[in-house]
């Protein structure tokens, strides 16, 4: 990856601890990167909960229900997986959270904490974490097995800006383009 990061490929995701900078990967998943983008834009992220965060896998925000069952007013998005070959589901990767139906991407998105070759080639890779994984690091965690969140933390905002970031130590590496995961 370059010293900077394209600003038009650049999502600053504020949450109450600081501001979070991802790289967009349009190269791997063009429709979601545009997508994300779009909601960013309009505000949809704006106070929405991550409510489902499960310690060493992954916090899942982006329903604006806080259920795990909402998403935006647009259709799903067709799959965009990404070839293993190309990314990995690692610590830092963003990606689209769906059903069990590949093509039933919609708002949902998913930040990694740990690497999970399961998701591997299964899930929509879109970004990834180039600095601030610190501060997604402090997310409130949920309880049980599935990670239910009571009382969340929320994102302040997110939007797409101008960032002068490097990949900060501890977030996604060894991706060849961009990371993601969702559960």
């Amino acid at each position: 990856m370059s010293a900077t990061i394209d600003p038009e490929n650049t999502l600053l995701l504020e949450l109450d601890s600081g501001v979070v900078t991802i790289e967009l990967l349009p190269d791997l998943a063009p429709k979601h990167v545009e997508r994300i983008k779009a909601l960013a834009t309009a505000g949809f992220y704006n106070g929405t909960p991550f409510h489902r965060v499960i310690d060493g896998f992954m916090a899942q925000g982006g329903d604006p229900t806080g259920t795990g069952t909402g998403g935006s007013e647009h259709p799903d998005l067709p799959a965009e997986f990404t070839p293993p070959a190309k990314a990995k589901f690692v610590r830092g990767v963003c990606g689209m959270a769906r059903t069990n139906n590949p093509n039933s991407a919609n708002s949902q998105f998913f930040i990694m904490f740990a690497p999970a070759p399961s998701l591997d080639g299964q899930y929509t890779i879109w970004g990834r974490v180039a600095e601030g994984m610190d501060l997604v690091d402090k997310i409130k965690r949920g309880q049980g097995p599935n990670g239910l969140a009571r009382e969340p933390d929320r994102v302040k905002s997110m939007r797409v800006g101008t960032s002068a970031a490097t990949p900060a130590e501890g977030a996604a590496e060894g991706v060849d383009s961009t990371p993601a995961a969702d559960a």
